[in-house]
């Protein structure tokens, strides 16, 4: 049986980094609730536990708390951030607020004879995010970090093996913190280091060849990374029975269609190119309001996924490329609700499909990407943008028009081909067509069109980010850009300026 860490989420932003973190060390990882029972806990035998972090505060009626028996399992803990004040609560400890909150990346002195520190130097930078501190440890525990302001930035009980840091070991910002979380697993779980992508692939083709048998599958192909990968894994997992349906609905970048055909091209499924542009742009005539796109939409894509359902016998399972950050972002798992506009929990249940299909459901953005190279499929498709299923149309402000979308369509390749070539260091970058008309100049004449404006960021995790600084070899072409017409795109290499 492959090693499990379970974490245990108290609410925190950063609670499926710290999962990512843990599997990018080798190790398997669940996200599961924080009132999770205890049976359930204790029957998946996990060799480790960690409680995130959380908004809320322990001195605070009705807070998020766990079964207090998790502590009895036997089974190596670790706290963060709010986890650690939860830890220090239950176990008979002191927590209170803080003289002055901590926010941002502070100087922390560790004690090396920690096994969570075991090798590293005493002189840590770390990212603090609270307004509680534990202000006296549990009998049993020993402070082994401290900052200027927070006397126990970490604390350990080792002989239950029982650990916790203040600060958040999963983010960047925290500049040892995989080193930490890697003596965790190891040193203190016994981590055997059994999870990797290969074993994965191989889990996932059994599992649906056990679930589809001989039937046959229908997947919606966007053209995005997550549902190409399914598209790949499936017609490995059950050549001849997946038909993949690819809605062209108008709102697609440049060339994308395509590039689509080109990268499936000679895989064993039937893969099914419609033209629906006419049927989203007239529903959408008039409508400002973004979130009234999404569901007008998500509505039209339904009645067209329908339509070419029946078209082609109605298979018997449905296809979702859903992965994890999908179902954190839609209000699953008790989370807040980001995204309206994901798939997840299935289509419509009058539908007719016997069962959904998800084989990346419990996968980080990263590893589908590490999945699509072991698929082979194109690196250009692997490495895509990621791209929202309602396509420009979320990046038109106001009004969406045919004129404005092919713009926007124009614009978006240009940025993304000169930031390209600028090297920049940017992993997600895109434009967005406002509804604002600003004045500029085109070669020897004055214009009055729509302004673009720019989002270039950088992440690992496509959950959190910071903006991507310009290249300096090319900084006004990274930071600022004018829309251009489509009467003078050809002038957009003679001196624009905007």
């Amino acid at each position: 049986m492959q090693q499990t860490v379970i974490i245990l989420d108290f609410g925190g932003q950063y609670k499926e980094l710290i999962a990512r973190r843990v599997r990018e060390l080798g190790v398997y990882s669940e996200i599961w609730p924080c009132d999770s029972s205890l049976d359930s806990i204790r029957n998946k035998r996990p060799i480790g536990i960690i409680f995130t972090g959380g908004p809320d505060s322990v001195n605070a009626p009705g807070h998020p708390a766990c079964d207090l028996g998790v502590f009895d399992l036997g089974v190596p803990v670790l706290g963060i951030c709010y986890g650690m004040q939860f830890m220090a609560h239950a176990l008979g400890g002191q927590v209170r607020p803080c003289y002055s909150s901590e926010y941002g990346t502070m100087d922390c002195a560790v004690n090396p004879e920690s096994r969570l520190f075991s090798g590293l130097s005493t002189a840590q930078k770390v990212l603090m995010s609270h307004t509680d501190f534990v202000s006296a440890p549990p009998a049993g525990f020993t402070a082994t970090a401290h900052t200027a302001l927070c006397p126990t930035a970490a604390m350990e009980d080792p002989k239950r093996n029982l650990y916790a840091v203040q600060f958040h070991p999963e983010v960047e910002n925290t500049r040892q913190g995989k080193d930490m979380l890697h003596a965790f697993l190891y040193d203190i779980c016994g981590a055997a280091g059994d999870y990797s992508m290969e074993d994965y692939l191989d889990r996932a083709i059994r599992e649906v060849r056990g679930q589809v048998g001989d039937q046959r599958v229908l997947l919606g192909l966007s053209g995005g990374v997550d549902s190409s990968v399914c598209a790949a894994l499936l017609s490995r997992a059950i050549p001849g029975q997946l038909t993949c349906i690819y809605i062209d609905h108008g709102f697609m970048r440049k060339n994308e269609t395509e590039e689509v055909r080109a990268a499936f091209h000679g895989r064993d499924l039937d893969l099914r190119i419609i033209d629906a542009s006419e049927q989203f742009l007239s529903a959408l005539s008039g409508v400002t309001d973004p979130e009234q796109k999404r569901k007008i939409i998500g509505r039209e894509f339904v009645r067209a996924f329908e339509k070419a359902a029946r078209e082609c016998g109605h298979p018997a399972f449905l296809a979702q490329g859903t992965i994890y950050p999908d179902i954190v972002e839609s209000g699953k798992n008790k989370s807040a609700v980001i995204k309206s506009h994901h798939n997840v929990g299935g289509l419509p249940a009058d539908m007719g499909f016997q069962g959904v299909v998800e084989p990346l459901r419990g996968l980080f953005k990263d590893e589908v990407r590490k999945l699509g190279r072991m698929l082979k499929l194109p690196r250009a498709l692997v490495e895509r943008q990621p791209f929202p299923g309602p396509g420009l149309a979320i990046r038109v402000i106001g009004e969406i028009t045919r004129e404005k979308l092919d713009i926007l369509r124009e614009a978006d390749a240009i940025v993304r081909q000169e930031i390209t070539r600028s090297r920049a260091k940017a992993d997600q970058y895109f434009c967005v067509l406002t509804n604002v008309r600003s004045v500029g100049v085109m070669g020897d004449f004055r214009t009055y069109d729509y302004t673009v404006a720019l989002r270039a960021v950088r992440t690992n995790d496509f959950m959190t980010c910071e903006y991507a600084p310009a290249s300096p070899a090319r900084s006004r072409a990274s930071t600022a850009w004018s829309t251009i017409s489509p009467a003078n795109r050809r002038q957009r290499s003679s001196g624009n300026k905007g």
